[in-house]
């Protein structure tokens, strides 16, 4: 158990980020909580648990984030970058903000409070947290905008690891779908969810004992990982998944049209 922390973390109105909030509680952390919503977090809030309504999808928004945290922390022990959302949709338009709205808060937002932390730390040992997404490795009809964004997640881990200073520890996480109203704001319409699907609390569970065994990367499903190596060395074996995924997807294309009509 992660225990006499300062933390912030952001997204954690929903979802991961509050089941991995109230695992965070139990240890006697002391944790800022960032959110744009915060109705669930009310309930929450104590001496521990500060409350801070913010869209982190600008640099005025982050610099705010670490301004507020460094008011309330003597030092951030942990920076958990969570927040993200999803498009699942059809690429069938043409929308510059909408695309840019998606990068500022899943890619912009992480690698500038990345930089931040850095800065803050200034030599000191912490933490930053990551939740990329199985997504970022393996592009699924539906989620192309989510998938470029986790890809480019995933690809600024990886080069950054070679010259991240060796006080930070870099953590980050590779869910598959999770039973979250992540996916209810992806959409307007229902659709159904990409296989496998897991619990948020089995996720928040092995995300916060990997932050603290140190764990580079955390892939909670026992099943991406058994299928991942089959799938290089079988081909037909990927092929088959993402035929089935986009049936789900064909089958959701047709339900728009028909409510349309």
């Amino acid at each position: 158990m992660i225990k006499n922390k300062n933390i912030v973390l952001t997204g954690c109105n929903n979802g991961i980020g509050l089941e991995i909030l109230k695992l965070l509680i139990q240890g006697n952390n002391k944790i800022l909580c960032v959110d744009t919503g915060t109705d669930k977090l009310s309930c929450l809030e104590s001496e521990n648990v500060i409350i801070f309504q913010k869209d982190v999808s600008s640099k005025k928004a982050v610099d705010e984030i670490f301004k507020k945290a460094e008011e309330v922390f003597s030092h951030i022990d942990i920076f958990y970058a969570n927040a993200g959302f999803a498009y699942y949709e059809e690429m069938d338009y043409t929308d510059w903000d909408r695309i840019t709205r998606i990068f500022e808060t899943n890619v912009f937002s992480p690698i500038y409070s990345y930089q931040k932390y850095i800065e803050h730390l200034n030599g000191k040992s912490g933490i930053f947290a990551l939740t990329v997404s199985v997504i970022g490795l393996l592009a699924i009809p539906g989620y192309a905008l989510y998938s470029a964004s986790k890809f480019s997640l995933d690809g600024f881990q990886r080069a950054i690891r070679f010259e991240k200073p060796e006080n930070l520890q870099l953590t980050c996480l590779y869910p598959v779908a999770t039973d979250t109203g992540f996916f209810r704001r992806a959409n307007k319409i229902d659709f159904k969810k990409p296989f496998p699907v897991q619990s948020p609390e089995l996720v928040a569970r092995k995300m916060v004992e990997g932050i603290e065994n140190g764990k580079k990367n955390v892939n909670p499903s026992i099943l991406f990982n058994i299928s991942k190596p089959f799938m290089r060395i079988l081909p037909p074996l990927k092929a088959l998944y993402l035929l089935m995924e986009n049936r789900k997807f064909t089958q959701f294309k047709k339900k728009i049209k028909s409510e349309q009509t």
